[in-house]
């Protein structure tokens, strides 16, 4: 078990990273021209109500004292109140993190479930049509935009096809798993494009190992090699590209969430940067920060879990 004494320390060295997250979040927010105030109130509101309004939400003092009000509500719990939804942020950001949730692991699912047998196939197939059939349609997968992805998906199963819904989100569980069947294809393609190239390399490489070959000397059975030797030790390469994917998955979000009209944290950030919200700005960022740390985390657990050689 010393293998996994990271787990006790990692926490502790992701402290300084999201503490300089907030800070960069916190002044590239406030870069951005405008006013929230004046957003607010519109371009015929008065200097008055405009001070009122930058009073009532901290935006006159000093960027410092700005920032150490936010640092201590964020250990109290708190992330402030919304200028344009006149609401508590985490409640807005609870309310709407759902929706991201569920697409984001809709998405990893359909990709694995694409990914992995194309590129075993392609791993047993080297060289063969069967291959460079999978190796080109996975390189030109990462030419596609998701935006133009997903506008292509909709003109063909929804306008033409008739057979899955255009936007929205649904009420019940099996409803919203409809409606993100179009949006969750849309990135599990892109993803599913990236893991097909690491993947099929890394069997490629196991297959040639040594133990693979000491393995078919003893006369094991090929599908007993595969799933006992090959795939165990090259998805553990896979398991870190994949995080990192994931965390761009999650602020990829915020394309897919707009086109298909997803009531996400996406589109929330997008409407917050529009209207110069900085609270709901400043906790969006977070919450895609902090997730993306912690997908990081549990992949150097699974991965020192299906490699006992791996050290960290």
């Amino acid at each position: 078990m010393h293998r996994f004494r990271f787990i006790l320390f990692r926490p502790l060295q992701l402290i300084p990273v999201l503490f300089g997250i907030s800070v960069i979040t916190f002044i590239l927010v406030r870069a951005i021209p405008g006013d929230p105030a004046r957003i607010l109130l519109g371009t015929k509101s008065t200097p008055e109500a405009i001070a009122r309004i930058r009073e009532q939400y901290g935006l006159d003092e000093p960027i410092w004292l700005q920032y150490l009000y936010f640092i201590k509500n964020l250990l109290r719990g708190e992330m402030g109140k919304s200028i344009l939804y006149k609401s508590q942020v985490l409640h807005l950001v609870g309310d709407r993190i759902m929706p991201t949730l569920n697409l984001v692991i809709y998405s990893v699912i359909l990709a694995l479930v694409i990914a992995v047998p194309l590129a075993a196939i392609a791993a047993t197939k080297r060289g063969r049509i069967a291959d460079h059939i999978i190796r080109l349609v996975s390189t030109a997968g990462l030419g596609f935009p998701a935006f133009w992805l997903g506008i292509m998906l909709i003109i063909l199963f929804s306008i033409k096809l008739d057979l899955l819904p255009v936007s929205g989100y649904g009420s019940s569980f099996s409803d919203q798993l409809h409606h993100l069947i179009l949006p969750s294809l849309t990135v599990a393609l892109a993803l599913s494009a990236i893991i097909i190239r690491s993947l099929r390399a890394g069997m490629i490489a196991e297959a040639a190992s040594d133990y693979v070959q000491a393995a078919r000397a003893k006369g094991l059975p090929e599908s007993s090699i595969f799933w006992r030797h090959v795939l165990p030790n090259s998805i553990v390469p896979t398991i870190n590209l994949l995080a990192i994917n994931i965390g761009w998955l999650i602020g990829g979000t915020v394309v897919i969430e707009t086109v298909f009209s997803i009531p996400g944290i996406g589109q929330l950030l997008i409407r917050a940067i529009f209207t110069r919200d900085y609270m709901v700005v400043q906790a969006v960022s977070l919450v895609f920060a902090v997730a993306t740390v912690a997908i990081n985390f549990v992949s150097d657990i699974l991965s020192v879990a299906i490699d006992p050689r791996i050290k960290l």
